[in-house]
């Protein structure tokens, strides 16, 4: 039996990497992200919070519309480990239904809140058809605004081809965040880097081993 574990970094021989933001969506930094990928011609994954996409759905519509992956983030953004299977269930499945009213279709990555996960979890999340994402810069912490520098410093070190890396576009005051984002962005592009999502990272991985095999 194979072990389900979270996507942290995938193998790929091109330099794509996974920028990722979770939280949102959120009116103000929501759209200066949106902002930083549409002049670097890349795209990222919104893992949205339920709640968060019915208090703008306007957003979460603009975010789906520039061709950015929306990805699920739970309803309301539990500890799901701390939850019975079947509440933890209706988090996702709650948080599933606003994302296809916005794009139309499944989502295909989920990230617990909290990184809070247990084999439990891993296997509900792929019975759903998700595939559960972590990240290589988690000492990054952005969420707990340790500074521009800090933030860039440890994603900088983290970063090779076919990563994930986490931020966050919601819940609080992100502009630490989305000025170490922007010259992220601008360094990797310069380093010959492509932005892709977790989704179309997760492919070129599979078409990489197929060719293999």
């Amino acid at each position: 039996m194979v072990k389900i574990a979270m996507v942290e970094q995938e193998s790929v021989r091109e330099k794509v990497v996974a920028f990722t933001f979770d939280d949102g969506p959120h009116p103000v930094y929501t759209a200066q992200v949106l902002e930083l990928f549409r002049r670097a011609g890349g795209q990222a994954t919104f893992f949205m919070i339920g709640q968060e996409i019915e208090a703008h759905p306007e957003i979460a519509a603009e975010v789906h519309r520039e061709g950015h992956e929306i990805a699920n983030h739970t309803y309301t953004h539990p500890d799901l480990t701390k939850l019975t299977l079947e509440e933890a269930g209706e988090e996702l499945q709650r948080a599933e239904h606003l994302v296809q009213e916005v794009t139309g279709q499944p989502a295909r990555s989920f990230r617990p809140p909290y990184f809070g996960v247990n084999d439990d979890i891993l296997s509900l999340a792929a019975e759903r058809g998700y595939r559960t994402i972590g990240a290589v810069n988690g000492d990054a912490k952005d969420w707990d605004n340790p500074g521009v520098e800090h933030i860039v410093e440890h994603t900088r070190s983290a970063v090779k081809p076919g990563s994930v890396l986490i931020f966050h576009d919601g819940y609080g005051d992100r502009s630490q965040t989305v000025e170490a984002v922007r010259v992220l962005v601008e360094e990797l592009v310069t380093e010959g880097y492509r932005l892709v999502t977790v989704s179309e990272l997760l492919d070129i991985s599979h078409e990489q081993d197929e060719k293999i095999t």
